[in-house]
């Protein structure tokens, strides 16, 4: 009887560590709700129509198979239009990109019909735009597309989303900065739809979901996890863009330093299909890429 009762109390021990390890304090209301409001300042059209980041001093915008860099007053400054020059594995495709300590971080891929493979992290030169190193992607982890990727300067860190739905478009994926070694993933609750991109602020990931429907002018959305060490991070809706000009494809995003302001790249007037242009809607005969300027103003 005395064993069966040390026995009972050591299984209650372990259940109680084991949910305690993985426990979390439930957010409160106000946690749940979006963490800034945020007022159009005005857009500026570019030539890229992937990623967007800034190092407070240039932008630098990613088109599926380019790299651009911007002055401050949106001049066109430098060009890279055969950035995949050098990479260990075929690419054809970028996503949304950051900047950080003078380099570009960018994830690469193969990209067809709503398809990627042959992942790898790449890192530019933000002075030149041309290749300096890449990382090994690590398959195990499950992710079958990189849509963005963005820098984590606290935790030093790099993050990637996904754009590909069901169990790959779950999670966030991470890898150490300084070694490029894969550390874990991160499961979405609830998970958005069609992750474009990504960025890391202030403890959370703000993310861009192309969940809208253009034909129905139904709008694109901003959300926020909140990333802890746990494996899994509650996410939260900040807005949805109901101010764009029309309603088409949401890429990246990215929070100048210097202004405080979000910045947030959107496509009109082509038609998506898998992920692909496929034509164009009426009154278009090109697709116009454009960086819209958001003001934040944290809630009281």
């Amino acid at each position: 009887m005395l064993k069966r009762y040390t026995m009972l109390l050591v299984i209650l021990s372990l259940s109680i560590f084991t949910c305690s390890a993985f426990a979390k304090k439930a957010p409160q209301y106000s946690e749940q709700l979006p963490k800034y409001e945020y007022t159009l300042r005005d857009t500026v059209e570019v030539k890229g129509r992937q990623g967007i980041t800034t190092d407070g001093d240039f932008y630098y915008v990613s088109a599926s198979k380019a790299l651009y860099k911007y002055d401050r007053n949106w001049n066109l400054v430098a060009s890279n239009t055969n950035p995949f020059e050098g990479y260990p594995l075929p690419s054809n495709h970028f996503g949304d990109i950051d900047v950080y300590n003078g380099e570009i971080y960018t994830g690469a891929e193969n990209f067809i019909d709503g398809v990627g493979k042959d992942i790898q992290i790449a890192v530019h030169d933000a002075k030149t735009l041309k290749l300096k190193r890449t990382f090994n992607f690590e398959p195990a982890s499950g992710q079958l597309e990189v849509s963005g990727i963005t820098v984590d300067p606290v935790k030093r860190s790099v993050w990637m989303c996904s754009w590909v739905g069901e169990e790959s478009g779950r999670y966030l994926y991470e890898y150490s900065l300084d070694t490029g070694k894969f550390l874990r993933k991160v499961h979405l609750k609830p998970a958005p739809q069609y992750v474009q991109g990504i960025y890391y602020y202030k403890g959370s990931i703000y993310m861009t979901a192309d969940d809208g429907i253009a034909d129905d002018k139904s709008p694109d959305t901003l959300y926020r996890a909140d990333i802890t060490d746990l494996p899994y991070a509650d996410v939260h809706k900040e807005r949805s863009f109901y101010d764009v000009k029309r309603e088409g494809e949401i890429e990246g995003l990215n929070i100048d330093p210097k202004t405080g302001d979000m910045l947030v790249l959107f496509n009109r007037g082509s038609r998506i299909v898998l992920g692909m242009v496929k034509g164009f809607y009426p009154g278009y005969t090109k697709e116009i890429s454009e960086v819209y300027r958001f003001k934040m103003t944290p809630r009281k």
